[in-house]
């Protein structure tokens, strides 16, 4: 992508001029992860490159294959500034959004999968498979490349994320830390998680096993999802059930994790019936 049609970057390149001047002392760091860099692949490259380095992974070839994932592949470059876009938007924690690309390890670990996902695709496993592996040590987020993600995806705090190998993540999707998207044996074929678009997925939530998860659904924080939840459905509880209607479109653009009042009301009298039941 031209550097002149790329609006993402030219932000990115004015955001980080300006706190260089603000921070003198981080000028150089700014200089080397955003300034001196022609395009926001290349920047990204040289930035996961050297956070995932080690002794059998050089920062330099690391660096030189992102960059050639990347520079051949218009889906990852759309995928990359639909994904700042929607941490700017969607996190109150991020003002600029230089953020994500600099510290956001979310941001990251996703960016990373996304190159190992294409080396998947093209018969490159055991590159494939050796970067999810570095990606769960550095950034505590295990993705592996079989899985299928859209764009506009924001993972917020991310430690503790697991998305199987048959898993699939539509578009504009929200997620916290701790989520699962996994397996429930040693089934073939499909065995996790079909997730849709504009999906909420609370902190601590697990979806497990062939299940469909509609567009628009929001799944309560430490759910626990066994069962196919329809479109534009409130699911919570452990085993997770559908408790009403989401109150936004899009639930994965709010962020709102609060339950509504008949919600709230109706999870109390389940909970009160159960205490009477164990008396």
């Amino acid at each position: 992508m031209k550097k002149k049609e790329d609006v993402i970057w030219q932000i990115i390149c004015r955001e980080a001029q300006s706190e260089a001047k603000k921070e003198p002392v981080l000028a150089s760091f700014f200089y080397n992860t955003i300034l001196n860099h022609e395009s926001l692949e290349n920047a990204l490259s040289y930035h996961l490159a050297g956070k995932l380095q080690n002794d059998n992974l050089q920062a330099t070839s690391l660096m030189e294959l992102f960059m050639d994932v990347m520079k051949n592949d218009k889906t990852i470059q759309k995928s990359i500034r639909k994904d700042i876009a929607a941490v700017k938007e969607r996190d109150p924690a991020s003002k600029f959004y230089s953020q994500p690309l600099l510290y956001f390890k979310g941001f990251h670990a996703l960016q990373s999968y996304r190159i190992a996902h294409r080396l998947w695709e093209q018969g490159r496993a055991s590159l494939a498979l050796i970067l999810q592996s570095r990606i769960s040590e550095v950034f505590g987020v295990d993705i592996h490349p079989g899985a299928t993600i859209g764009h506009g995806v924001m993972i917020d705090h991310a430690t503790s994320i697991v998305i199987g190998e048959t898993a699939t993540l539509g578009n504009n999707v929200s997620m916290l830390h701790s989520v699962t998207l996994g397996g429930t044996g040693k089934a073939g074929g499909i065995r996790h998680p079909q997730v849709g678009n504009g999906v909420l997925i609370g902190a601590g939530a697990k979806l497990l096993g062939k299940i469909y998860i509609g567009d628009g659904v929001k799944i309560g924080a430490g759910s626990v999802v066994l069962t196919d939840i329809p479109a534009h459905s409130t699911a919570v509880g452990v085993p997770a059930k559908i408790v009403g209607k989401t109150d936004a479109e899009t639930p994965a653009y709010s962020m709102d994790h609060k339950l509504t009042k008949e919600i709230m009301a109706q999870l109390s009298n389940d909970y009160s019936v159960f205490i009477e039941n164990k008396k």
